[in-house]
């Protein structure tokens, strides 16, 4: 039963939706300037009737459209009722129309081509009068049997002229008992106006977080996104016929030209109701994908693991907003089919991109953990391939398709942007492989990660740059627009100021921390043998190690990661110094005791210093202040 209310929760939605997007694309103007052109005085009738029907039109269908379930339920059913006795009145009018014909006016049970005419009439007007009883949901069958009054004065054997004035008086006395019902419920959508307002000023949604609240709990009783979803899908099923039977020779053409389906697409976006269905269902597709993508990478579990920005979301509020603002809906259909082509484009870049966020972890981590199972490389790998070979071949086909301008420009440049993300890391995948099959580890393995990160950087930086001075450009010796500049300044604040302050800030940190390695002194053979201890930072045995300022012992590529993050002690918290060059020399050969301290030293220093062995007890009793957290970071720096 809760799979069914869903169901019928947007099914019944839909035909409000679609006779509100039809009700918007009437061209009432057309209409009435085609009534002034016939005559004046008709124009002067129906001028304003007409425009009270198209409000009043508007009006309903909202109504219907935020109205319980249980009172749509219930409208349909009266609908349907009504049809039904719609369909009885037909048959008794026809039944009146052949007995006319006919011409016997006996009694019925005499003539066998009357009796049988009469018994089929009689038994289709009672199962209709028993359906509307039973929707109706009630026992009193002759409440809906009205239409049966024709029939009823035929085996009286009443005569012809008769039968045709019982058969109005049915119809007269049915159209009451609806005229009677109506006047009875018209106040129904403002008695539940009136209750929902109620309800709001008893629960006090003055406040900002309650409207919220009230606003998520109505999107999710109306089920917003798959309401709109399911009209978009109906709305494109009844446009494919009519563009592919376009009586129009040049919109054929154009559909020939460029596919049925981008036709039709375009054709359900020319209403505000139509985009936004498309944007739903946009949103929805990504999503698919996205979780495709998951699921083919990491399995079942991987889709279970949800993260906000791969729902779908971006690629459809890219794609309203776009929309929005190029006035994709104020056009023809020919522009519109162009423009919302390249708006489909540009969102397809970001599904890619979000895709590449979903690959980037997982590859990487395959290589950095050293798993050996090769159907878990080769998914990552094709992945990867896919996300390589597929944006370079779009912008093959934008650059032949369409006329290179700055709006293609910046959707050539994401193209190229998500190739080099995607080249870089592959690269440092290979490096990680690399250094699997090698007997020993490489040194400088961290150095060589960032400097393939960093120059990818570069290359992304110095696109974004040519997108940013080609559009300058465009924008001072070409068309110039408010929508042209806003885009560039944007661009150039988040792709391009933004990246060059991170890779200098990067550049600095990498720069000060190599200096404060350099300065600290080296631990001799017998500095380590007296420390008898691991690296607090990676937990491994230390063959060759650096002493900070404060006195503790670390891998020198490992503390230089450490400072990649934050420039206290990993111990502690000390900041770590570059120590004088005079100290850092005379501590070169002889095992001299760590240097000397501040005169306000930390008190978590002073307890390492309690016991002779201060290095080594230090290093062992604070390991346990390097929390998980802080190790992740050091890593993440590679």
């Amino acid at each position: 039963m809760p799979r069914l209310e869903e169901l019928a929760n947007v099914a019944l939605r839909v035909p409000s939706i679609l006779v509100l997007d039809l009700l918007y694309k009437c061209d009432i103007e057309g209409l009435t300037e085609h009534l002034k052109a016939k005559n004046e005085d008709m124009l002067f009738k129906y001028k304003y009737v007409i425009w009270n029907m198209y409000y009043i039109g508007h009006l309903i269908n909202l109504v219907v459209l935020v109205l319980p379930l249980r009172h749509i339920v219930t409208l349909y059913l009266h609908i349907l009722a009504a049809l039904l006795l719609y369909m009885g009145h037909q048959i008794s009018k026809d039944y009146v129309r052949e007995e006319l014909q006919y011409g016997y006016e006996g009694a019925v049970y005499l003539d066998s081509l009357a009796f049988n005419r009469f018994v089929s009439a009689m038994t289709s007007q009672i199962i209709l009068s028993t359906l509307c009883a039973f929707l109706m949901k009630t026992r009193k069958v002759w409440l809906f049997s009205a239409h049966m009054l024709p029939l009823l004065a035929r085996l009286c054997a009443a005569p012809h002229a008769t039968l045709l004035t019982v058969n109005t008086f049915s119809m007269g006395l049915t159209g009451a008992g609806i005229a009677v019902f109506l006047l009875s419920n018209l106040f129904v959508p403002y008695r539940l106006a009136r209750a929902a307002y109620s309800e709001l000023l008893h629960l006090e949604v003055i406040e900002l977080y309650r409207l919220l609240a009230v606003g998520i709990s109505l999107w999710n009783q109306f089920a917003v996104p798959v309401l709109f979803s399911v009209f978009w899908f109906v709305l494109f099923i009844l446009t494919v016929p009519f563009c592919f039977f376009a009586p129009d020779i040049i919109r054929l053409t154009f559909c020939l030209y460029f596919g049925i389906f981008s036709c039709s697409v375009s054709e359900c976006c020319a209403t505000p109701y139509s985009l936004l269905g498309l944007t739903f269902v946009v949103s929805y597709l990504a999503l698919g994908l996205l979780n495709l993508c998951k699921f083919y990478l990491g399995g079942y579990a991987a889709v279970q693991n949800e993260n906000v920005m791969h729902r779908g979301v971006t690629e459809g509020v890219t794609l309203l907003l776009l929309a929005l603002q190029t006035g994709l809906l104020d056009m023809q259909a020919l522009q519109r089919t162009f423009l919302l082509s390249i708006i489909l484009f540009i969102v397809v870049t970001s599904t890619l991109q979000s895709m590449i966020e979903i690959t980037d972890p997982v590859i990487l981590a395959l290589g950095a953990s050293r798993n050996r199972s090769l159907w878990k490389h080769f998914r990552g790998l094709s992945m990867c391939l896919l996300l390589l070979v597929f944006p370079v071949f779009m912008a093959y086909k934008i650059s032949q398709f369409f006329h290179m301008d700055f709006w293609l420009l910046i959707l050539v440049s994401s193209c190229m942007l998500t190739s080099l993300q995607v080249t870089g890391t592959m690269l440092i995948y290979s490096l990680f492989m690399v250094e699997l099959f090698r007997s020993d580890p490489i040194e400088s393995l961290d150095e060589v990660i960032y400097w393939v990160n960093a120059v990818s950087r570069v290359l992304e930086f110095v696109v974004a740059l040519c997108v940013v001075a080609y559009g300058t450009w465009e924008s001072l010796f070409g068309e110039w627009s408010w929508m042209g500049a806003s885009v560039i300044i944007i661009h150039s604040y988040f792709n391009v100021w933004l990246r060059a302050q991170s890779g200098w800030r990067s550049f600095l940190l990498r720069q000060e921390a190599a200096k404060k390695i350099n300065s600290l002194p080296r631990a001799t053979t017998q500095q380590l043998q007296q420390h008898n201890d691991v690296c607090s930072i990676c937990f491994q045995e230390m063959s060759s190690a650096v002493i900070t300022y404060c006195g503790h012992f670390f891998h020198g590529n490992c503390l230089r990661k450490w400072l990649y993050v934050q420039e206290t002690c990993p111990m502690c918290h000390q900041t770590v110094r570059p120590t004088p060059s005079a100290q850092s020399q005379a501590s070169g050969d002889a095992p001299a005791a760590p240097p000397q301290r501040d005169e306000d030293p930390d008190p978590v220093a002073q307890e390492g210093e309690r016991d002779p062995d201060g290095g080594s007890n230090g290093g062992t009793q604070d390991s346990d202040d390097l929390t998980p957290e802080q190790q992740l970071n050091c890593d993440e720096s590679l």
